[in-house]
């Protein structure tokens, strides 16, 4: 197959830029001389002046999470309490079954921002169980028949229970009792989750992603994805995580990491420090938050994932959760670096200017999400934005040397690489001006961020990433050259097509 008569973008420096592209089965053959163009054979593509870009990676999302979110009551963008509300009762009027399902609310994103209770939902689904997950996936609104399931266990160690006046529980739960709750009482099947996917994939394509690092491990994802590429339904390369607390079963089984075949392959362990900005559970330097894992145990679970095989992704969003996290991977690091492994932190997203350098200097790398800035900037100013850290800081991260990678955090926000590479470029999705343009990137940097870099910290850098012979052909058609556009006109470019390893996972020619 031959691409011919558009740009093609390798993120090669050496070759930066081709007029077209060889594919031979699943692998780039290379460019594509004049002489080579005129012979017989090939399939010849015309991209019609077209750009073509490695198959986007999202390095963050909960992707079962995610395709399941699809179908769910969604309360991102409600401006109050009452207007949530008003959406709940209304999927109630038009759904049926045992739970009602959501997620999306964010109580900081109302007029007032006040705090919602079991007793708004009670007033409209007094015997149906409903089930809001906060946009942060941190916490969670319940009704009274919702709390009813659990029989009063609610409180785990490292979780939240708010409780009113007289002691009893509000109706929102924050993280490890969110999180228990989920597991224990909102009945989801294997089978629910499964035809989600279905639907995901297909979805995920359509807008150029060709690969994920999932962090849905604590759902039993694994057996998802195995069903899916069993039935000959997987159309992207997943890089799956596990619970940092398996590391030490993982060390029993002689299980390593990059176990698996071309599509789905055990990646690594993820871990958390804190919870979120949107929940005001982010652990801070001011003494505020909720601590998941303390430096100790962190170091501990390191040690056990280096014995195991495993690098490590842990959840780190306040400025004291990521010195902690640097701190314990300092700690370890003659055991993990001479390994190779690669470490993450993800979000970094409130981080001590004097914590800055020490990514790079300790090679962990920053696995964030741009779509968050924009997203957050109301509530990042209202609650952070008298302290001397720095939120948000790409530039000055990649600045310093790090590995910077780039996911979505779907269903937090969407899965959607050309929106978060938006993001990282112009610091505003909306018409207000940007926000901290200090710490703007280049287009460049920011597709980087979404090719190059989520294929070296799955071990895939020779493989994945760039559009050179020998490179697997997971490629992205463009409607439009990002690296040609203004910030303000990328909002105009779109994926036509989209190539997992030579085969069109979306929209196949012509056009």
């Amino acid at each position: 197959m031959i691409l011919e008569n558009g740009v093609v973008r390798t993120m090669e420096p050496s070759l930066p830029l081709a007029r077209s592209l060889a594919i031979a089965g699943e692998l780039v053959a290379g460019g594509v001389s004049a002489q080579e163009a005129a012979l017989p054979g090939p399939e010849r593509i015309d991209l019609g002046g077209r750009c073509v870009v490695p198959g986007f990676t999202d390095s963050h999302v909960h992707f079962p999470t995610w395709a399941m979110a699809q179908d769910e009551v969604r309360l991102e963008g409600t401006s109050s309490l009452e207007e949530a509300v008003e959406r709940v009762r209304e999927a109630l009027d038009g759904s049926s079954g045992d739970w009602l399902r959501g997620r999306g609310w964010r109580s900081g994103d109302w007029s007032p921002p006040v705090e919602p209770t079991k007793h708004e939902l009670d007033a409209i689904a007094p015997d149906r169980p409903v089930a809001l997950m906060a946009r942060d996936s941190h916490s969670v609104w319940l009704n009274s028949a919702a709390l009813a399931r659990a029989n009063g266990d609610l409180q785990v160690p490292g979780g939240v229970v708010e409780l009113d006046e007289r002691g009893e529980p509000t109706g929102v739960l924050r993280e490890e009792s969110c999180w228990n709750f989920r597991d224990r009482y909102i009945e989801t099947t294997d089978d629910e989750y499964v035809e989600a996917m279905r639907a995901g994939v297909k979805l995920a394509a359509s807008r150029g992603v060709t690969a994920v690092h999932d962090k849905d491990g604590w759902l039993g994802a694994l057996r998802f994805w195995q069903r899916l590429e069993a039935e000959g339904a997987l159309c992207l390369r997943v890089w799956q995580s596990l619970p940092e607390i398996k590391a030490g079963e993982l060390v029993e089984v002689d299980v390593r990491s990059g176990l698996g075949g071309p599509l789905l392959k055990v990646g690594y362990l993820k871990g958390f420090m804190d919870g979120t900005l949107g929940s005001q559970t982010a652990r801070m330097l001011d003494g505020s938050g909720v601590e998941i894992t303390s430096r100790e145990q962190l170091e501990q679970y390191i040690r056990d994932a280096t014995r195991a095989g495993f690098p490590i992704a842990v959840h780190a969003i306040g400025d004291l959760a990521n010195r902690e996290a640097l701190d314990a991977f300092e700690a370890t690091r003659e055991e993990w670096q001479p390994l190779g492994l690669r470490q993450r932190i993800e979000h970094a997203q409130l981080l001590a200017p004097e914590d800055i350098p020490r990514f790079a200097e300790l090679g962990i790398a920053a696995s964030v999400q741009f779509s968050h800035a924009p997203s957050d900037r109301d509530l990042a100013d209202r609650f952070w934005g008298e302290l001397d850290s720095e939120p948000y800081a790409f530039r000055s991260l990649l600045d310093s040397g790090v590995v910077l990678a780039n996911g979505s955090d779907a269903p937090i926000e969407e899965l959607d690489p050309l929106l978060g590479i938006r993001a990282g470029v112009a610091r505003t999705l909306d018409e207000r001006t940007a926000w901290h343009p200090e710490q703007a990137l280049s287009v460049e940097q920011a597709l980087h961020a979404t090719t190059v870099a989520p294929a070296w910290l799955a071990g895939d850098e020779r493989r994945r990433g760039k559009l050179v012979p020998g490179y697997l052909a997971d490629l992205v058609v463009l409607n439009r050259d990002p690296l040609a556009c203004e910030p303000e006109e990328l909002a105009e470019v779109r994926v036509v097509a989209t190539m997992l390893g030579g085969a069109w996972t979306h929209n196949p020619p012509p056009w």
